[in-house]
C-alpha cells in the first residue's frame, strides 16, 4: 500500500552576497537551487576561533523591496529547493513581496563545522551555537544585506523565521532569543517540551489509531511480539524476525528496527481524501489472522515500499556497527548526539504503570538507547543528558514572548512535545502568540507543499498565520 511520508521539517532565515539597492527591476534573480556558503566561527563563545561555511539557498522571485525575508531551516537534513520552491513558505513570500531563505543547520548536509563526527568534533554542536550560527546571518542580512544576497534586498527589512517540528522548536526560539532582529515567528509541530524518556508518542499515536478503529489490535499486536522476544526462545524469536521479513538481529535491535520501519506510517500526511496510517496499519488489521500476523504484513509490506534489503536493515538496525565511522553527512549520528548530549528525548516504550499503552516493543528502553552514547561518541560522555535542564531553559524561554505562531495537529505523532500536549502544561493561547489546533492533521502540515486535498483546517492554519505575518511585517 502506497503511502505519502510527511516532511517534518522546516524554518526560515535572510540574505546571500551581493548588492543592497532598493531597486530591484535591471538585477537578474538567481536560480534557487545555487547554493552559498556564510562565513562562521566553529564556536561563538571563544572555544575554537577557525571559521567554517554555513551553506544557504534562496528565492528571490517575489521579491520586492521592503518586503520581509522569510527565513527557514530543514533542521536535522540538508538544504534544497523544496524549502525555497515548495514549501508554504514560497506562497507566503508571494502574498508579501517577500524573499525566502532556507539556511542548513550546523553539521547536517554539507555545513560542517568540522572536519568528522567525532565526540571531539562534536563538542561545538551545541543548542546555543546553532541560534547563534542563524542570529549572525539574520544580522547580517538586516544590517548589509549586499553580503548575502546577490540581488537587490532592502537593508532593516522584516525578518520572519519559520519552520516545523525540531525546526519549528529553532523558530520560536530565535523571536525569543533575539527579539531585536526577528520580528516574528513561525512554530508548526514545534517540538519544545523535552524529557529523558518520551513515551508521549505512544499515546499520541494511540489517539490515532484509536480514532481509525484499530488501536486495541495494534498494542496487542505489540505485547504478543513482546511475549516471544522476552521468552528466551531462540527459535520462536529467529522465527519472528523472519515473519516481520527482518534480518537476524538481537531482539533488543529488531525491537528498534520494527519501531523505526512502523513510525514511517505514523508520520504520513493526512488529507481530505485519505489517511495513510489507515491504509498502511489499520487495513491490516481486518480479523482475518491473529494481530501479530497482520501487523508483521504491515511492516513487511513497508520494507518492499522502501526497497530494503536485510544487509540495509542491518546497516539501520545493529547498534553494535558503525560507532567508530565519523565521516560527515551523517544526520543520524548527528541527531543521536543531540540525544546524548542536549535533552534526551529518547522514543521509548510506555512504561509499565504508566496509564499509556505500548505500541512497540518494551525492548526499546532507557538501555536500547543511552550505551550507545559513549560507544558513539567516547568514555568522555555523561551518562545521562539533562532532559530536564534543557526543558527548563528552552520551555520557558517562550513564556510571555509575542510574535510567535503555532500550530499542532491533533493527530502529530509530537503532539506530546508541542504547546499543546494531550495531558500537562503547555503554553497558553494568546492574542500574542496564538495557537491553532488543525483538526485531523498530522505533523507540520501546514507548512508543508499544498495540495488541493489538504484539509479545510490546514487551509485554515494557513490563513491565519498569512495574515499573523502580514500584520507583523506591517
Amino acid at each position: 500500500m502506497r503511502r505519502i511520508i510527511s516532511l517534518a521539517f522546516f524554518a526560515l532565515v535572510s540574505s546571500c552576497q551581493s548588492s543592497s539597492t532598493d531597486d530591484q527591476a535591471d538585477v537578474s534573480i538567481p536560480s534557487s537551487s545555487t547554493v552559498y556558503q556564510f562565513q562562521q566561527p566553529v564556536d561563538h563563545f571563544g572555544l575554537n576561533d577557525d571559521v567554517w561555511q554555513q551553506r544557504y539557498q534562496f528565492n528571490a522571485t517575489f521579491y520586492k523591496p521592503g518586503g520581509p525575508i522569510l527565513v527557514v531551516t530543514p533542521g536535522e537534513t540538508s538544504i534544497g529547493t523544496y524549502y525555497t520552491d515548495s514549501s508554504y513558505f514560497n506562497n507566503l513570500a508571494q502574498q508579501t513581496n517577500g524573499l525566502v531563505v532556507a539556511i542548513e543547520h550546523r553539521f547536517y548536509g554539507n555545513s560542517n563545522p568540522m572536519p568528522d563526527l567525532s565526540g571531539p568534533s562534536l563538542k561545538f554542536h551545541t543548542i546555543d551555537n546553532v541560534l547563534e550560527d542563524f542570529a549572525s546571518f539574520v544580522h547580517a542580512a538586516k544590517t548589509s544585506p549586499d553580503s548575502v544576497f546577490p540581488v537587490g534586498v532592502s537593508a532593516n527589512s522584516k525578518v520572519i523565521f519559520g519552520g516545523g517540528s525540531y525546526a519549528g522548536a529553532i523558530a520560536a526560539w530565535m523571536r525569543a532569543k533575539y527579539p531585536e532582529i526577528v520580528d516574528g515567528a513561525w512554530a508548526s509541530s514545534a517540538v519544545v517540551q523535552y524529557r529523558l524518556e518520551n513515551y508521549q508518542l505512544d499515546q499520541s499515536w494511540g489517539k490515532h489509531l484509536a480514532a481509525l478503529g484499530c488501536a486495541t489490535e495494534m498494542s496487542q499486536a505489540a505485547k504478543e511480539l513482546d511475549d516471544i522476544l522476552f521468552s528466551g526462545n531462540q527459535t520462536a524469536i529467529s522465527d519472528v524476525q523472519a515473519l516481520f521479513g527482518s534480518p537476524e538481529l538481537t531482539p533488543r535491535d529488531f525491537a528498534g528496527l520494527v519501531t523505526s520501519l512502523i513510525s514511517i506510517d505514523a508520520t504520513s500526511t493526512i488529507t481530505k481524501d485519505v489517511d495513510y496510517t489507515k491504509e498502511s496499519v489499520c487495513a491490516y488489521f481486518d480479523g482475518k489472522r491473529s494481530n501479530l500476523d497482520s501487523f508483521a504484513w504491515a511492516v513487511r509490506d513497508t520494507i518492499s515500499y522502501l526497497g530494503l534489503s536485510h544487509a540495509s536493515m542491518t546497516q539501520m538496525a545493529d547498534t553494535t556497527l558503525n560507532w567508530d565511522n565519523y565521516t560527515p553527512g551523517q544526520a543520524g549520528r548527528v541527531w543521536y548526539y543531540q540525544g546524548c548530549a542536549w535533552y534526551g528525548n529518547w522514543q521509548v516504550a510506555a512504561p509499565e504503570g504508566s496509564g499509556v499503552s505500548p505500541y512497540r516493543s518494551r525492548l526499546v528502553d532507557l538501555s536500547y538507547y543511552e550505551p550507545n552514547c559513549k560507544n558513539k561518541f567516547g568514555q568522555d560522555m555523561t551518562d545521562g543528558a539533562d532532559a530536564d535542564g534543557f526543558h527548563q531553559k528552552w520551555f520557558n524561554i517562550l513564556k510571555n514572548v509575542s510574535n510567535i505562531y503555532y500550530t499542532v495537529g491533533s493527530f502529530d505523532l509530537w503532539r506530546g512535545s508541542t504547546v499543546v500536549p494531550w495531558e500537562g502544561s503547555g503554553l497558553p493561547n494568546t492574542t500574542e502568540s496564538p495557537i491553532y489546533l488543525m483538526d485531523g492533521a498530522g505533523h507540520s502540515q501546514d507548512v508543508g507543499r499544498p495540495r488541493a486535498n489538504d484539509l479545510d483546517s490546514v487551509n485554515d492554519a494557513r490563513a491565519i498565520g498569512s495574515a499573523l505575518v502580514k500584520k507583523w511585517i506591517s
